[in-house]
This record gives C-alpha cells, sequence and structure tokens, in this order.
C-alpha cells in the first residue's frame, strides 16, 4: 500500500495533502549558486564564543584562539589589491604574502570542525560578498555550473574561501579543486578547509592531514593543520537514536505536520537520480520535516553518493526526518563502509541520526 493510501486510510480528516520531495524538479540559476556560498542556516549564529571546547580536548581551545587570529589577519588589503584590472596593464601586480595563507582543520566527526569554520567566516573583517563558505560539493558543483574560468573569476576578489567537508576520494575533482584553489591563491585569497579523519583512524596523528596535504600537492605549504581532537558532540551523553517508527505513525504525523513532505524512500532515491545534486538544497526550500515510508538498504554506490548530498544539505538546513522501515545505520552495506568513501557514508549515518532524533518529537507532539 503507498504512503498516500495510508493516509487516506488513517487520517480522513486531514484538510491537504504534504508535500513530496519526488514531485519538485527545481531550476537553480548560477547567481543563486555564489549567493548561497554563505554558512548554512544551522551555522547562522555560531560564533567562536559559542563553541564549547571538551576540557578533556586541549587542542579545541588552541583551535579557537588561532583560528581567532587567522581571521583578524585578513582585515587589511586584499592581498595582490582589488580585483579591478589596473589601469592600461601597468605596473606589477604586489606578490601574494610568504607562508600559510590557509588553515586545515584535521579531526574526526562532530568534533565542531564545522562550527569553528563558520565562525571564522563570521569573524573575518568583510562583507558577505567578499567571502564565501561551501562545501567540497558545492564547490565542485559552482564549477560544473560557471566554468572553471567564471569560478576563478568569481571568488578571485574574495577574502576568504571556506571549503567544509573536503573530499580526498575522487582523484579528479581533488586535482580540479587543486588547481581552482592554487589559481585563487595566486590572486590572495585566504582559504580554510575541514576533513574528516577516518572512525577507524583516529588516534593515528595526523592520517587526514597528511592526505589532504599529499592530495593539494603544491598547495601544501600554504596551509597549516590544525589537530582536533574529541568525540562526536552529536551522540555525547545522547541517547541512542530513536527506532524507526510504524509506517502509520510517519504517514500521520505528515499530514499532521505544517510543511512537511511525505515520500516512499526507494521512489525519492529514484527521484534524486533525475535531480542534480547542485539542486538538492532547492529542492528541500519551505520543508519543515522530511518524512519517509519504508526505508531500506541503498541498492548501489551511485545512489548512496546522492543520498550522502540530501543527508548534507537537511543538515545544513536543520530539517527533522522521521522514518519508517530500517534504521538509518543499516543503510549502507558493509561493502560500502569499508570502501573509498566511507568517510561520506558515516558523516551520512552521524547526521540522519541526529536527525531522527530531532523528529521523534514531531510523533510525540501528535500524540501518537
Amino acid at each position: 500500500m503507498s504512503s498516500t493510501s495510508t493516509a487516506s486510510a488513517i487520517d480522513p480528516i486531514a484538510e491537504a495533502a504534504p508535500l513530496s520531495l519526488c514531485a519538485r524538479e527545481p531550476h537553480v540559476p548560477a547567481d543563486r549558486l555564489v549567493a548561497e556560498m554563505v554558512p548554512p542556516p544551522r551555522f547562522d549564529s555560531v560564533r567562536f564564543a559559542t563553541y564549547i571546547p571538551d576540557p578533556n580536548q586541549p587542542s579545541q581551545t588552541e583551535a579557537v584562539g588561532i583560528l581567532g587570529a587567522f581571521a583578524g589577519g585578513l582585515g587589511g588589503a586584499h592581498a595582490v589589491g582589488t580585483p579591478k584590472r589596473r589601469l592600461f596593464g601597468r605596473g606589477k601586480a604586489p606578490k601574494t604574502p610568504a607562508g600559510p595563507r590557509g588553515v586545515y582543520l584535521d579531526g574526526g566527526y562532530g568534533v565542531g570542525k564545522t562550527h569553528l569554520l563558520a565562525s571564522l567566516w563570521h569573524a573575518t573583517p568583510a562583507e558577505p560578498a567578499l567571502k564565501a563558505f561551501g562545501t567540497f560539493v558545492e564547490l565542485t558543483n559552482l564549477v560544473g555550473a560557471l566554468g572553471f574560468q567564471k569560478t576563478v573569476q568569481t571568488l578571485s576578489g574574495h577574502r576568504l574561501l571556506c571549503i567544509d567537508e573536503f573530499e580526498l576520494d575522487d582523484p579528479g575533482d581533488t586535482v580540479l579543486v587543486s588547481t581552482l584553489l592554487g589559481k585563487l591563491v595566486d590572486a590572495g585569497v585566504a582559504l580554510a578547509a575541514t576533513s574528516n579523519t577516518l572512525p577507524g583512524k583516529l588516534g593515528e596523528g595526523r592520517f587526514a592531514s597528511a592526505d589532504f596535504l599529499r592530495e593539494i600537492q603544491g598547495l601544501s605549504a600554504r596551509f597549516r593543520s590544525l589537530r582536533i581532537d574529541g568525540e562526536d558532540y552529536r551522540h555525547r551523553g545522547l541517547p541512542e537514536a530513536p527506532a524507526p517508527f510504524s509506517e502509520e505513525q510517519v504517514t500521520k504525523t505528515a499530514y499532521a505536520t505544517d510543511g512537511a513532505s511525505l515520500d516512499d524512500f526507494p521512489h525519492l532515491l529514484g527521484h534524486l537520480a533525475r535531480v542534480h545534486p547542485s539542486r538538492y538544497g532547492a529542492l528541500t526550500d519551505g520543508i519543515k520535516a522530511v518524512c519517509l515510508t519504508d526505508v531500506q538498504p541503498v541498492p548501489d554506490q551511485s545512489t548512496a553518493l546522492r543520498l550522502v548530498v540530501l543527508a548534507d544539505r537537511l543538515y545544513d538546513r536543520e530539517v527533522p526526518v522521521l522514518a519508517s522501515g530500517m534504521p538509518f545505520d543499516r543503510l549502507f552495506s558493509e561493502e560500502m563502509l569499508n570502501g573509498g568513501y566511507r568517510k561520506k557514508y558515516f558523516r551520512a549515518i552521524s547526521r540522519l541520526t541526529a536527525l531522527a532524533r530531532d523528529a521523534k518529537g514531531l510523533v510525540e507532539g501528535d500524540g501518537s
């Protein structure tokens, strides 16, 4: 029985059906992609002062101080002057300052790297239009939408570019972004990036940092690596993720919640294949809660990677996810979790689990 027919049977008093992600095919102009390169809503109000370091992890306190100083050092003129063309091409452009022009936050899941990266963006004394913040995937999507040269031109006048979740598992994209960053550093843009140490590699020193510096090759001297130790705050002192709800509970809650969407999980996975990942943010515009029925393991890696991007966008926007079927920690096969994209899959599980906790109150508030 479909979710819609189930809803009709169990909730006849509903005045309107919930929204459906599968019914949406957003078209996002390139200028919106650029304008949206700011910290996501979840990190609108974060600042260094709101980051609560773990007293047992001195590296967290140290990182706040170093990043604060780094932000303060970006308050002067653009490193190579204004991005405007010099009159008649006379004179030489000032050289890019020597020494690190970037910081790399190296640490595991949920230690607050994105909080710190967004705080750096907010603390940098420059107009928002001169600062850019996006995930690695969003940056590659921007290049796909604008083209490489146009992206270089668009970002070269910026004071700071923050890249969250720098991916080290796609050689082609890594080379593309490494080349892009080289052009931007030459133009005087300061850089900041985060990535994840794999769960099985925690405690092995600078595993992720070494990978990052190797992948960006010639740029490695431009980055100062900051190790941030700690446990995943999303699970620190919190109960285990709630078990999946029944299809009836999920459907009834979707009808009772203003702005909720309701979709069959396998159908949603099929729909994601028809929407470019750069549009997944727009896909969730106006959605207050995502309700999914019949959650089951993803069938292949391409589907899994698309789901990871959607999970990131939902987490950024703090959209709770209510689901029936299998728990989120069983979405990905053991082969996937042990493969080259495991960083992404563990991140998705962590984030979907947090959103599932957020959604639990929707059912309880409904009295189910």
